[in-house]
Formats: structure tokens, C-alpha cells, sequence
């Protein structure tokens, strides 16, 4: 099942004519009712969806929004322009070469992030912001809550295609500012720090369910989601580390991408930690003292009474670049 938010089904079955919102919310609970319980709101949704033959997903479309592309979706083709471009970054990973580069890129109906992995990266060299990309053959994935588009073995992209343009929404368009960590007072979204890490800690495993993204509870029997019931669970995990700028320190949080990113290291290799965590702390040694250029979100820790940094994007820092800055 495509990973669509509860509120945008609802508003699709409002908007075929075929239900009001009222008559949709009891039938909803209606829905969970008949099947006692053993179902999700969103569940009950698309059941409601398939019954009445609406179409919730925009499969078979040639082109399809960023507003229609959900986590889950795969051969995706999508029109998009480029909002931004990130610096491409180059890895050693386990004896394993590569690079990555991602674009921010969005529509008249929302904004998105899209990644390119190793070879995948040639295909946009000479890519700037403003660029018209026609992506073909793309995947959809669920980062931190949010959508991005990977490009799987098979995707191609056509850069400035003939006779197309993309207008992107203004206010779907993310800026970041660069601040010091002594500005920080908690709240503040899209935020642009340069730090270097001074402490690594180790990160932390756990699983969630595969249709709701929730924790799941491990038990000998299996994995159980409190919505979805046993489940065949997938793999998380979370890293923090300690950044300095020169005019403070904050703990920074990596979600899962996020720390495949700081790490450049698939799932797979971070796997690997969970039952050999003591092969981390070479991993740990060589982040200390490195340079990065982090872009997301200030949080308040109200248990531990402290500020932290959710990181959104990841980024080497580039020494002559930022000397460029100062001059």
C-alpha cells in the first residue's frame, strides 16, 4: 500500500462527488467497525476508495506531480525544475568507490528532493538551478516524513526537453539561512550550519512497521504494530553526534538517510554495527574533526532541557567555497 497522508485521501474521495465529508467520516467508522478493529483509519480509507472506484494513485500517467508521487511508487516519470543543487560528494566505503549528488527540484504543486548514486550522478553533470528535468523510471522513498524520488537502475533523465517548462509554487520553494549556533534559540526551520563534528555516538537500532512507519514491539513471537498487527518489520536506525562552530556546540540528529549520507554507507554496511558495534569506533575516530555543511531544523529538548539540530541534508564542506563566502 502507497504510503498516502490520511488527509489527502480523505480530500480525494471528497472531491469525486461520491461521498460528503461526513458521510465519508462514518463510513469510516463504520468500515473499522465491520472489521472489528483490526484495521487503520487509512486502511478503512482505501477500502472505501476501492469500493466506490476512485482512483487514489495516478498509476499509468505519463507524467505524473510532485503533489502525486507517494513513498512506495515505483517507474515514476515526473516534469520538475531544479530549485537547488548540492555538492556532489565522493566516498570510500569498505573498499567500495562512489559518489552521490542530490537536486532539490519541485512543480506547481510541491517541492522534492531527488537523489542520483554513483554512475547516476554523470547524468546530470552540468545541471543548475532552473534546469527543466524530465526523470523517467524513478522511485519513491520515505525520509523522516518526508517523499524524495531515487533513480533506480533503469531511470534516464532528459535535461531542458524541448517545448517544456515547469513554474515551481513560491511558497513550496525551502531556503535555507546559514547561522551560528550561538543565534540558535529552538524552533527555527530551515537552518544552514557549518560545523566540525567533535564528538560521535554510537548509533541506534530499532524497527518499524512497513505500512505506518511507526515502532514496532519485538517480542518472541514476532514484531507487532499497535495499528497493523504482526508485521515483517523494517530496519532503522538514528545516529547523533556533537558539532562546533566556533561560537558553540549542538547535538546534532541524523535520521536514517541522513546517516547513510555522513557515513556514505548503504543500509547494508550500517546493519552490520548492530551486531558488531564495537567495529563503530573506527568509524567514530575518522568523523572527528571533519567539516560539514548541515541544512534542516532547530528542536527544542524539553527533557533534557537543551537545543538540537535535525539534520534534513548533508553536505562535505567545501574549504574553498567557503573562503570564497568570506572574501
Amino acid at each position: 500500500m502507497y504510503k498516502i497522508p490520511l488527509e489527502e485521501l480523505k480530500e480525494k474521495i471528497v472531491a469525486s462527488g461520491k461521498l460528503s465529508q461526513e458521510a465519508l467520516d462514518e463510513k469510516i467508522k463504520a468500515k473499522i467497525a465491520e472489521l472489528s478493529g483490526l484495521i487503520s483509519e487509512e486502511g478503512a480509507t482505501h477500502i472505501i476508495a476501492n469500493e466506490l472506484g476512485i482512483e487514489i494513485v495516478a498509476e499509468g500517467k505519463d507524467k505524473l506531480k510532485v503533489k502525486e508521487i507517494h513513498p512506495g511508487m515505483n517507474n515514476v516519470s515526473v516534469l520538475i525544475k531544479v530549485v537547488q543543487r548540492y555538492e556532489t560528494r565522493e566516498f570510500n566505503s569498505n573498499g567500495r568507490q562512489g559518489k552521490v549528488c542530490s537536486l532539490f527540484v519541485g512543480d506547481e504543486t510541491g517541492t522534492t528532493r531527488l537523489t542520483f548514486w554513483n554512475d547516476k550522478v554523470d547524468l546530470i553533470d552540468g545541471v543548475k538551478v532552473g534546469d527543466v528535468l524530465l526523470v523517467k523510471e524513478s522511485y519513491v522513498k520515505e525520509n523522516n516524513g518526508r517523499k524524495e524520488l531515487h533513480m533506480g537502475r533503469n531511470a534516464t533523465v532528459d535535461v531542458n526537453p524541448e517545448g517544456e517548462s515547469v513554474e515551481v509554487a513560491e511558497r513550496q520553494a525551502q531556503t535555507f539561512a546559514r547561522k551560528t549556533i550561538k543565534e540558535l534559540e529552538g524552533g527555527e526551520e530551515g537552518v544552514e550550519l557549518l560545523g566540525t563534528i567533535v564528538q560521535v555516538f554510537d548509533p541506534r537500532f530499532f524497527r518499524l512497521c512497513p505500512d505506518c512507519n511507526k515502532r514496532v514491539t519485538e517480542t518472541d513471537a514476532g514484531a507487532n504494530c499497535g495499528e497493523h498487527g504482526t508485521v515483517i518489520p523494517i530496519l532503522s536506525y538514528v545516529l547523533n553526534a556533537i558539532i562546533d562552530d566556533g561560537s558553540g556546540n549542538i547535538r546534532t540528529v541524523f535520521w536514517k538517510n541522513q546517516t547513510n549520507n555522513l557515513l556514505s554507507m548503504s543500509e547494508d554496511d550500517l546493519a552490520g554495527f548492530e551486531v558488531d558495534m564495537a567495529s563503530f569506533e573506527n568509524i567514530k575516530t575518522e568523523l572527528l574533526g571533519e567539516q560539514f555543511n548541515l541544512l534542516g531544523k532547530v528542536k527544542k529538548n524539553d527533557m533534557f532541557n537543551r537545543l538540537e539540530f535535525s539534520v534534513q541534508i548533508v553536505n562535505k564542506a567545501d574549504p574553498a567555497k567557503e573562503l570564497a563566502k568570506v572574501e
